[in-house]
């Protein structure tokens, strides 16, 4: 088929706003990539800024390793990460597979009150008061129960578990299965796409955790990784003497963030494909 003037125009517009979007993406990624691997010398000599460093060093991933709390703040968040991420999954799919079945008793009231939350919660005050009360401040369970299960991912699950045939569920039933040997060995091996989908986002949500910390956690032993980052980056500039035999604060503060981003970054790509079709599918069922 032969492209016309307009058609060849349109998609070059389309081409040049997907690279000026991939550009604005990549570029904060270059920069705080190469500033954290640049002598420092090097980054004041070409005025702060460098997307190329000429020479490289892991001085700043050597200090922060060694001498800050970074490595005890890591352990934490990928406790919580994956502890977390494993109870969230289990209680949404316990709560989501009996919403999705249209004979269970009572069900128009659950998703009331499911939605209901959805739309209002309890407030700053009165959960921490609650936190409080069953004594979870200043433990990694007050980083995990609190919001043990998300409402709108509950909805998502039970819009893609009704999607199934009915049929699977009735010869399944047929053969002597009960509920639950249905979910684990029929619904959940099909339902691997919005698990893996539903998975990331209380995974992602785990390991940016950064609120809750400050509201129930005051033993710096136990805080995660993005409140130790966030205090590298309000750290006062370190005066600039004997700029080539320190290590900077804003060099460590660039090697925090891309150490704190780059586990999500790696694990993302091979969780790609089940997230898109996971998305598609939530928004075609949902």
């Amino acid at each position: 088929m032969v492209r016309g003037i307009e058609d060849r125009l349109f998609h070059g517009i389309v081409i040049a706003i997907l690279v000026l979007c991939g550009a604005a993406a990549v570029f904060p990624l270059l920069y705080v990539l190469s500033v954290s691997l640049t002598p420092f010398s090097e980054v004041l000599k070409n005025g702060g800024f460098i997307l190329i460093p000429r020479s490289i060093t892991f001085d700043a991933y050597h200090k922060l390793l060694t001498e800050s709390n970074l490595p005890r703040a890591f352990w934490v968040t990928i406790y919580i990460t994956v502890v977390g991420t494993a109870l969230n999954l289990a209680v949404t799919v316990l709560m989501a597979y009996p919403l999705s079945r249209k004979v269970l008793p009572g069900r128009s009231l659950f998703l009331f009150l499911v939605v209901f939350t959805l739309l209002f919660g309890g407030g700053i005050i009165p959960t921490y008061l609650v936190v409080k009360s069953v004594g979870l401040l200043n433990s990694t369970w007050a980083l995990i129960l609190p919001n043990l299960v998300w409402s709108f991912n509950v909805l998502i699950m039970k819009s893609f578990f009704e999607s199934l045939p009915e049929e699977l569920f009735e010869s399944a039933r047929m053969d002597g299965a009960r509920e639950f040997r249905i979910l684990w060995q029929m619904v959940l091996p099909l339902s691997l796409p919005v698990t893996m989908t539903i998975g990331l986002f209380y995974a992602v949500g785990h390991w940016n955790e950064f609120f809750q910390a400050i509201m129930y956690v005051t033993d710096r032993s136990l805080f995660p990784l993005q409140v130790i980052v966030r205090e590298l980056l309000v750290q006062t500039q370190a005066p600039l003497e004997n700029v080539e035999n320190m290590t900077p604060t804003e060099t460590l503060q660039m090697a925090s963030v891309v150490m704190a981003s780059l586990p999500i970054i790696i694990v993302y790509p091979f969780l790609q494909k089940h997230f898109t079709k996971g998305m598609l599918l939530g928004s075609i069922k949902g």
